[in-house]
């Protein structure tokens, strides 16, 4: 089964009040964690990486991998790159296989953010390739993109209707209070804005920072008209966790099969607690 777009997958989620889970991998196998945890639930899913984890792995192999775990499982699952600012780069992955892509110009003017996103759907619109781009500024640590708390601007409903009118963007990230990382205190979610901006845009939304967003308030973004929650740090702290705890009980147990299958096994079951939590599952 070959990668599919995620633009059908997230609008029939937008039609249906549903969410896909967007889920950032960090290696080879973390692809396969995701997808069996996916498969297990007969869940369409995303696969996402960032621009450190296809320089460190190679779009080309990240690719092979996604198609091999699509093929082997047999559900949809698309492969999108992840806030890329890189023109370059968002090229190699497309031609590489990549289904979906994120050009963040966020942290640009918004008119510089529309040239940029255009150039990206030159591109784009003619491969059916899903294309998403952020308004407003996303908080925390994403890669090697760092938004301080003081920094970060939650997206204006009436430029996003303008944003989605001059791009044609298929998905949108609007900055609506999450961040990326593990939040230390409770996440200020602006529901109303939320609802505002789906509401004015055709568009599936993202909800960016779904690492420990509390579940009653993803639920309501849900509702509210979020078609894909993403989810990094949570995905990546369970994955490594279960490794330290491995060499904690073992330390002379170094057999890669040991702790990876332990690593795998959490991944697992993390993804699954957010494919339900969104409610994708049994809608592949």
């Amino acid at each position: 089964m070959a990668l599919v777009s995620s633009t059908p997958m997230l609008e029939k989620a937008q039609k249906g009040k549903y969410g896909v889970g967007a889920f950032n991998v960090h290696s080879l196998d973390m692809i396969y964690a995701v997808t069996e945890a996916a498969a297990d639930l007969n869940a369409p899913v995303i696969l996402q990486t960032t621009m450190g984890t296809v320089r460190s792995l190679g779009p080309d192999n990240i690719v092979a991998a996604a198609t091999a775990a699509a093929d082997t499982y047999g559900i949809p699952v698309a492969l999108h790159l992840d806030h890329c600012t890189d023109y370059g780069l968002i090229v190699q992955c497309i031609r590489a296989g990549y289904t979906s892509i994120m050009i963040d110009a966020s942290m640009h003017s918004f008119e510089e953010n529309v040239t940029q996103t255009n150039k990206v759907m030159e591109i784009a619109k003619h491969l059916s390739i899903n294309v998403e781009a952020e308004l407003g500024k996303v908080g925390g640590v994403e890669d090697d993109i760092v938004v301080d708390e003081q920094d970060a601007q939650k997206a204006i409903p009436s430029e996003c209707v303008t944003f989605v009118e001059q791009t044609n963007v298929t998905t949108l990230a609007p900055a609506i209070g999450t961040a990326h990382g593990i939040y230390t205190g409770d996440p200020d979610i602006d529901f109303n804005r939320i609802k505002e901006i789906a509401s004015l845009v055709d568009v599936p939304l993202v909800l960016h920072g779904g690492s420990a967003i509390p579940n009653e308030d993803v639920k309501k973004c849900i509702a509210l008209g979020m078609a894909k929650m993403n989810v990094s740090t949570e995905l990546k702290h369970a994955y490594s966790k279960a490794i330290q705890k491995h060499f904690e009980e073992d330390p002379s147990g170094l057999d890669p099969r040991a702790y990876l299958t332990k690593a795998k096994d959490a991944a697992k079951a993390l993804v699954k607690e957010k494919i339900r939590l969104v409610g994708c599952d049994n809608k592949a």
